[in-house]
């Protein structure tokens, strides 16, 4: 089993970004927010579970999406967070029933891996609990302002929007100082230097 690196950041941070540099350089990258949504729209127990939490409206028919696939219900994501992002609650109800099978593919998936490291991408790792396992924690950090435009321009929402998503995760201050290493993307440092010093030093450390 290759070693789990952790990469995470606030909504807008640019993770993704940095993730795909990793894997330009050669590291396996599983992204568990991607698995997450997949999980949620094709494992028929989590399926079951987020219906009898949020209703059927978490999920649409193919006829309702104008879809043409093997499931016959997709999730409805603008639905469901229209609900989490307003309760708190919700939120940790949604995280419960979600995480801890999106944990274990991660497991798995590093498993079956033979580079020296992977990259595990995720928003939430502290928040979730799913750190655990992880040798070492990559953090990316942006400013504040820098993050909401990129997430408006990204998402096609509203300031305002952008702000309740980022209340229901850790402050960026906080999360940086839990992170073994930071990378700045804030659109005036080069990420490059920054990815290839923290390779080596990982490398040197396996």
């Amino acid at each position: 089993m290759s070693v789990i690196i952790g990469l995470t950041g606030g909504i807008g941070s640019g993770k993704s970004t940095i993730a795909k540099v990793f894997a330009s350089m050669g590291v396996p990258v599983f992204d568990a927010d991607a698995a997450a949504k997949t999980i949620m729209n094709t494992n028929p127990i989590i399926k079951e579970k987020l219906i009898a939490a949020f209703g059927p409206q978490v999920y649409l028919t193919n006829n309702q999406t104008n879809q043409f696939n093997n499931n016959s219900q997709v999730l409805n994501r603008e639905f469901l967070a229209h609900i989490v992002f307003k309760d708190h609650f919700k939120l940790e109800l949604l995280n419960s029933i979600v995480h801890p099978i999106t944990i274990q593919a991660a497991l798995d998936w590093a498993s079956n891996q033979h580079a020296p490291y992977v990259i595990k991408e995720a928003a939430l790792f502290f928040e979730s609990g799913s750190s655990l396992g992880v040798a070492k924690m990559i953090g990316v950090s942006a400013p504040t302002a820098v993050r909401i435009n990129r997430v408006m321009k990204r998402d096609h929402c509203t300031k305002q929007e952008v702000e309740k998503r980022m209340a229901h995760q850790i402050t960026e201050s906080i999360k940086m100082k839990l992170c073994d290493f930071v990378i700045v993307n804030d659109e005036l440092h080069l990420v490059l230097p920054q990815v290839v010093a923290i390779h080596e030093k990982i490398l040197a450390a396996i």
